[in-house]
C-alpha cells in the first residue's frame, strides 16, 4: 500500500530511506512510501518527471465546409489534457467573401469558440483566412501581423504566412478560387480539379516573400540558444517551384533541431526532410478527403524537454471525459468519414 506520510515524520523517514539506493531514487523523485526494503511492487522508483518539460497542442483545418460541433468538441477535449499553449496550421474560417461585415461575423464565431480553451490559442493564417485584400485587412485589424514568432520556455515558434503573394497575384488567385469553389459546389471535385485555380502553383504550395524570409532568418539568428524550434505553416512552402524563399529559412535552421507542422491538404502525412520531421495534419472539423490519405479529426500533443520532443496524434473519437463519453455531447459525431460516413 502506498500512502503519503505526514510532514512531522519526514526527517526520520528520509534517514531510513537512505538504507537503499532504490529508496533514495524513490525519495528524490517525489514518491513517498513506508516500504523500506526489497522486494517492491513496482518497476523502479524514478518518476518520469523533468522540471524543464512542458506540453503544447496543435490542431488542424476547420474549413472547406466546416462540420458542426467538431471544433467545439476538440476545444473541450484539449481542456482535459491541459496543454500550456495551443497552436494550429491555419484555415480557421471559411472566408470566401469581400464583405468586411461578413468576415468579421465569421471571426467573431471562431473567437467565441476559441475563447473556451483554457490555454492561450495562437492564430496561424491559411488561404481561407488570408487570400484576398479584404481578408488580409480584416485579419490585420483584428490580430495584427500576418506572420510572427514567439519564445516559450526556451522553445522558438515561427508562425509563417504562406499566402504572401503580391497584391496583383493575390487578387488573381482570389478570383480564380472564387470561380473554382462555385464549380466544386455545382459539379463536384473532378470538375474542380480542371479549374484554373486547381492548376495554379499557389493552390498546392505556399508563397514566402523575400521580406518574410529575412524576418524569420533574423529571428532565428537572434535566438541561438533555444532548445527546439517549431515551424507552423498552412501550405507546404518547401514544395514551391522556382525561386523559393522558404529554403533560406530552412538553411538558417540547419544547425539546430526543429519540427515543421503544416495543413491545407486535410489528410495526414509524415515525412522526413533534411533529417527533420515534417508533419502534415489532417482536420479538426474541416472537410475530409479520404481518397488523398488518412483524413481524420485529431489533435496533436507535443511534449518538449531538454531530452527531446515526443509527438502524439490523438483521434477525437478516442478522447473521453470522466463519464466515459466524448465531451460536448459528441458521442454521435463522425470524426473520420471513411469509418463512419454515410457510405459505411
Amino acid at each position: 500500500m502506498i500512502r503519503f506520510l505526514p510532514n512531522t515524520v519526514m526527517a526520520l523517514f528520509c534517514g531510513l530511506f537512505s538504507l537503499s539506493s532504490f529508496s533514495q531514487d524513490t525519495h528524490k523523485s517525489g514518491i513517498q512510501t513506508e516500504l523500506l526494503k526489497e522486494p517492491y511492487p513496482w518497476t523502479h522508483g524514478k518518476a518520469d518527471a523533468e522540471d524543464d518539460r512542458f506540453m503544447f497542442a496543435v490542431f488542424s483545418d476547420l474549413t472547406g465546409g466546416e462540420r458542426p460541433d467538431v471544433f467545439e468538441t476538440a476545444v473541450q477535449q484539449l481542456n482535459l489534457f491541459r496543454p500550456e499553449i495551443i497552436v494550429n496550421v491555419g484555415d480557421l474560417i471559411e472566408g470566401g467573401s469581400d464583405s468586411t461585415e461578413a468576415l468579421n461575423r465569421q471571426w467573431d464565431d471562431f473567437d467565441r469558440r476559441a475563447d473556451q480553451a483554457k490555454a492561450p490559442l495562437f492564430y496561424v493564417g491559411g488561404n481561407h483566412d488570408l487570400t484576398g485584400g479584404v481578408l488580409r485587412e480584416v485579419w490585420g485589424e483584428r490580430y495584427g501581423p500576418h506572420y510572427y514568432h514567439f519564445v516559450y520556455k526556451k522553445v522558438l515558434f515561427l508562425v509563417l504566412d504562406t499566402e504572401d503573394n503580391t497584391e496583383q497575384r493575390m487578387e488573381e488567385i482570389y478570383a480564380a478560387r472564387d470561380k473554382a469553389v462555385a464549380i466544386y459546389k455545382q459539379e463536384g471535385l473532378a470538375a474542380f480539379e480542371k479549374s484554373e485555380y486547381a492548376n495554379m502553383p499557389e493552390r498546392k504550395a505556399g508563397t514566402i516573400s523575400a521580406e518574410q524570409s529575412r524576418y524569420f532568418v533574423e529571428a532565428i539568428e537572434r535566438n541561438p540558444g533555444v532548445r527546439w524550434t517549431f515551424v507552423l505553416v498552412h501550405k507546404p512552402a518547401w514544395e514551391r517551384e522556382g525561386e523559393n524563399h522558404f529554403l533560406k529559412i530552412e538553411e538558417a535552421l540547419s544547425d539546430r533541431p526543429y519540427t515543421v507542422f503544416n495543413g491545407h491538404v486535410q489528410a495526414y502525412k509524415y515525412q522526413q526532410r533534411k533529417g527533420r520531421d515534417y508533419i502534415q495534419l489532417a482536420t479538426t472539423g474541416g472537410e475530409q478527403f479520404p481518397d488523398v490519405g488518412r483524413s481524420m479529426d485529431h489533435v496533436t500533443l507535443v511534449t518538449v524537454s531538454d531530452s527531446g520532443v515526443d509527438i502524439a496524434n490523438i483521434l477525437l473519437s478516442g478522447i473521453l471525459d470522466k463519464t466515459g463519453h466524448i465531451p460536448n455531447d459528441g458521442d454521435e459525431l463522425c470524426f473520420e468519414l471513411s469509418v463512419c460516413g454515410p457510405d459505411k
